[in-house]
């Protein structure tokens, strides 16, 4: 059950995030965390659909997603997390060259403070991200035409997962061979919570993931999963699936509704649960500061 603390409380909460354990290496990957982070919790700024343009006066819906990201930039590297996760939709539309170009630019704040790891949303385009971006060595797993990384923390470990199924085609799709790694990574890594990240929403629906149900079917038994982080809907939720917390990001390039925010999560995770709590940038910014706790499975 998700708890709502108070815009007061959350000044506690900060004040404690800032004093988390010190920096990692600044590789524009995450690399290792040091040995003194081991009683702390995970300190992370989580961002999800930027659609950053290579037109910078590109617009949507009245929002400029370049202008979105110049300012929440800045925010997020003075915010004392120890590093961020972009759950994809990173480029505009079709993944240009010059989209990612600019992402690098803006992105430049938060890659001097802290590590900054991606996963790849349906606007996205495999190699011209990868030619703009390169993981830390050892994270990135060996599969054929997906990228997937593997980010440990003394206490969680973060799995990226690769939902892209093909440039500005909306639904997405793990694969089988995706499937197959998880489950035998999950089987062998016992020891730590996971938390696992990707794009695309979990509905039923034609524009969802299209291989949700085979992906509970593999991670539900594995009792270290605790939570999955997602964005792609432009919706700002919490919900459960067999135990495991469902994490819907809001978008920071634009939403769909005028009931929705835009914006970034600060997070504070370990293996017993998370505090999120919501920096709404634009949009409705009603629960702008506000905290949600989160208790995981055993």
């Amino acid at each position: 059950m998700a708890v709502i603390i108070s815009k007061t409380d959350r000044r506690t909460f900060l004040k404690k995030m800032s004093s988390a354990a010190g920096s990692i290496a600044l590789m524009g990957a995450f690399g290792a965390f040091p040995s003194s982070a081991k009683a702390e919790p995970l300190h992370l700024a989580l961002l999800s659909d930027l659609h950053i343009p290579e037109d910078t006066t590109n617009n949507y819906r009245g929002f400029y997603p370049y202008e979105n990201l110049k300012t929440a930039a800045p925010l997020v590297a003075e915010s004392g997390a120890k590093g961020a996760v972009l759950t994809g939709d990173l480029a505009r539309l079709t993944g240009e060259p010059g989209d990612y170009a600019h992402l690098k630019q803006l992105l430049d704040p938060v890659m001097n403070k802290m590590p900054v790891a991606m996963t790849l949303g349906n606007h996205d385009h495999r190699e011209h991200f990868l030619d703009a971006f390169t993981p830390a060595s050892g994270e990135r797993q060996n599969l054929q035409n997906k990228y997937v990384l593997v980010i440990d923390h003394p206490k969680v470990q973060l799995i990226l997962l690769d939902s892209l199924l093909a440039t500005n085609v909306t639904p997405g799709l793990l694969g089988k061979q995706q499937r197959r790694w998880l489950d035998d990574h999950l089987k062998e890594n016992k020891k730590k919570a996971v938390m696992i990240f990707f794009h695309h929403t979990l509905g039923d629906g034609d524009n969802d993931l299209l291989d949700v149900d085979k992906l509970f079917d593999i991670i539900s038994p594995y009792r270290q999963v605790k939570a999955v982080f997602y964005g792609h809907s432009h919706v700002y939720r919490y919900g459960t699936r067999n135990g495991i917390h469902l994490i819907n990001l809001p978008a920071l390039g634009y939403n769909f509704t005028p009931k929705q925010p835009i914006g970034w999560i600060e997070a504070s995770i370990d293996h017993r649960g998370g505090q999120f709590t919501l920096h709404a940038t634009g949009g409705n910014k009603e629960h702008d500061g506000e905290t949600t706790r989160l208790v995981w499975r055993d």
